[in-house]
């Protein structure tokens, strides 16, 4: 790691007084709050935090958006708003060397349509295909108590998933229906979420650091649907890092 990244670090930390009490800091970059990755990352990290609420770990995030879909993003993930800083535009991105994606001079919108047909975001296809297919080396979304309302018209239970495929992996057409109601959320509220078309490919980026705020782990992402090294467990990372 270079120095001009820790001290980068040190300087978002400071900025946005990412203080913390506990023993590590995670810091995490989405991109437009309306990019799928945000989504997911959020929901992902919601989850984690109900699961170790006596974790040795904070939190922080920064997006680009507006109050407004801070709120709305806020109350459909679960993240806390406390722990979310919105900002206007990509400048802490591009200071930080994220992936800005890709950029043939058309606009946002071309550019991201092409990133999800796996230009300049070679593992895009992969994981699109892996919500379709399931994946029995990755973990299920939703128990069987969980109801499920897919654009508003399509409602089951998560129960469904299990006496079609059984459990304990995640099952065909589970991931797919999962960021379908994401979508769906996104594109109701789209001019809430996606506050400039310009940042749709911009990508994101996860930072790890110890109490003294040294990083200790990051991660870069360049793909559409690829915010972790290792998808089928996106935050894997931090069970193996995050020990008392």
């Amino acid at each position: 790691m270079t120095d001009k990244l820790q001290n980068d670090i040190n300087n978002l930390v400071e900025e946005f007084n990412f203080r913390g009490q506990k023993k590590y800091k995670l810091i995490v970059l989405f991109g437009l709050l309306g990019d799928f990755d945000s989504f997911e990352y959020a929901i992902n990290l919601k989850s984690f935090i109900d699961k170790n609420q006596d974790n040795n770990l904070d939190i922080f995030a920064i997006a680009i958006g507006n109050q407004n879909g801070k709120e709305k993003f806020c109350k459909f993930t679960g993240f806390y708003e406390e722990n979310l800083i919105v900002v206007s535009d990509n400048k802490i991105h591009n200071n930080l060397q994220v992936s800005r994606g890709l950029d043939i001079g058309l606009g946002g919108w071309i550019n991201m349509l092409l990133m999800l047909s796996g230009i300049n975001s070679l593992k895009t296809i992969k994981e699109v295909i892996r919500g379709y297919t399931g994946d029995r080396k990755a973990k299920q979304i939703y128990s069987e108590f969980d109801k499920i309302d897919v654009l508003k018209f399509l409602k089951f239970s998560g129960n469904s998933f299990k006496k079609v495929f059984g459990d304990c992996y995640l099952r065909p057409f589970e991931l797919a229906t999962f960021r379908l109601n994401n979508m769906n959320e996104i594109i109701q509220n789209w001019s809430d979420y996606i506050l400039n078309e310009e940042y749709l490919p911009q990508r994101g980026a996860t930072f790890l650091l110890n109490n003294q705020n040294q990083v200790i782990y990051k991660f870069f992402s360049n793909d559409v649907l690829g915010y972790s090294s290792n998808m089928r467990d996106p935050l894997g990372f931090l069970s193996d890092l995050i020990k008392e």
